[in-house]
């Protein structure tokens, strides 16, 4: 009797396949002959038939090289941390794609030279903040406040309020990534009160700079007090003030929230920021001030260790200069027009024998962006289980459980989205 096993298909036939040729081209050989030996192996071992081995291979393969997945934020925070923070815009993907390949990103194309790297994303930081007389950009907002350590504050004083000194996503904390670059922080104040005569007694021949930090995540209420930015001027070195949220301007939705273009109008020498928060760009930290000191960081010996790729500078530019980002919109989207939807995709729902259900809800902006701030939206209310198959599916939907309902908040979903959302409840009913 002719063993079975014999007529298992093999490797460069099966790689010839034409659906497996194709998957080749967009996964790469490596990737897809691993697969095509495990499925041989299994056919081997008598798992699957011989006949079975192509689909074997074509079921085991990945959509795509990278592991990250696709999600719908349906959560209803604006700025999600673990999902990615700022999702790009279709303006910047496609920026993000054409500079895939080889640009012009430190070259002049009309006189054959080097020119400066990333000027048109500078450019059009510049334009978006004009109190900034300069600007730069390096991979993120923390990379921010370290280069105005290093470049500032080398073996000096960092003046800061006891009431600033934050800790973040994950167990980051200011303080410690400013003492790592060997400056010494001088704390003012206490944690609930600070005034001038605080930082004024402070300063002396050692301080490098007095820093003003935005606090992320939360609201310290009752007796409080702070210098503001203006009231910091003038005290004889620079004073840096990192905003966070990288908010460049107002926005009517976050009152209180502050803003690149005020703080540097209030008299900052240097804003730092985030782009990918509710500037709703790129990963990136932005420097905006004096153009004195930017160009003391951007020389600094560091600011090549904190630099970003070209990739990061395309989409900051069509962040900048294209149409409203998906943050922006998130942030901008009416209450009533958004209960309408979670209505329309409910009652879809419920005619399929579904408990959905449309109900008010409160969003986020998230990201250590305007803690406290609630905004009013609307969500479709699903029973509890609904959680956790929809983080399971395809495309993956990420809710939020509250009172023992499943809420798929709208304000963070594209209504381009809302039939990804009615199918995906669906599929789990």
């Amino acid at each position: 009797m002719t063993d079975p096993r014999r007529t298992i298909p093999r490797t460069d036939t099966l790689l010839a396949e034409p659906r497996i040729a194709a998957a080749v081209r967009t996964l790469g050989r490596g990737l897809v002959k691993a697969a095509v030996v495990a499925a041989q192996e299994r056919a081997r071992g008598g798992e699957i038939p011989p006949d079975a081995v192509a689909e074997a291979v074509l079921a085991a393969l990945p959509v795509a090289v990278s592991s990250l997945r696709p999600v719908v934020n349906a959560t209803g925070v604006v700025v999600h941390t673990n999902l990615g923070r700022a999702p790009l815009s279709p303006a910047a993907l496609e920026a993000v794609v054409a500079a895939g390949g080889a640009t012009d990103v430190e070259f002049d194309l009309a006189t054959g030279t080097r020119a400066e790297r990333g000027r048109g994303a500078l450019t059009a930081l510049a334009a978006a903040v004009p109190g900034a007389a300069g600007v730069h950009v390096v991979n993120n907002n923390a990379a921010a406040l370290l280069l105005c350590a290093l470049a500032l504050a080398p073996g000096q004083e960092i003046v800061v309020s006891r009431g600033e000194l934050v800790e973040i996503g994950d167990g980051f904390r200011i303080p410690d990534l400013l003492a790592s670059t060997g400056a010494r922080l001088r704390e003012v104040g206490t944690t609930n009160r600070t005034h001038v005569a605080d930082y004024t007694a402070a300063i002396g021949p050692d301080t490098g700079f007095v820093l003003k930090v935005h606090p992320s995540n939360y609201r310290v209420t009752g007796f409080t007090a702070e210098a503001g930015v203006a009231e910091l001027t003038g005290l004889g070195v620079p004073l840096v003030v990192d905003i966070g949220s990288g908010l460049l301007t107002p926005h009517p939705a976050l009152p209180g929230e502050p803003d690149a273009a005020g703080t540097l109008a209030a008299g900052a020498d240097l804003v730092t920021a985030s782009g990918d928060k509710l500037l709703g760009g790129p990963q990136a930290g932005l420097l905006l001030g004096d153009a004195t000191l930017v160009a003391r960081l951007r020389r600094h010996p560091a600011a090549r260790a904190l630099r970003v790729d070209k990739l990061t500078l395309a989409a900051l530019e069509a962040t900048l200069l294209g149409p409203e980002p998906p943050v922006r919109a998130a942030l901008a989207a009416r209450e009533d027009t958004l209960f309408l939807r979670a209505e329309a995709l409910s009652t879809a729902l419920a005619a399929e024998g579904i408990d959905a259900r449309a109900v008010r809800s409160t969003a986020a902006a998230g990201g250590g962006g305007a803690p406290g701030v609630e905004l009013p939206s609307a969500a479709v209310s699903l029973p509890a289980w609904y959680a956790e198959p929809l983080r399971r599916g395809d495309p993956a939907v990420v809710g939020r459980v509250e009172r023992d309902r499943c809420l798929l908040d709208l304000r963070t979903v594209r209504p381009a989205d809302d039939p990804v959302i009615d199918g995906a409840v669906r599929r789990c009913g």
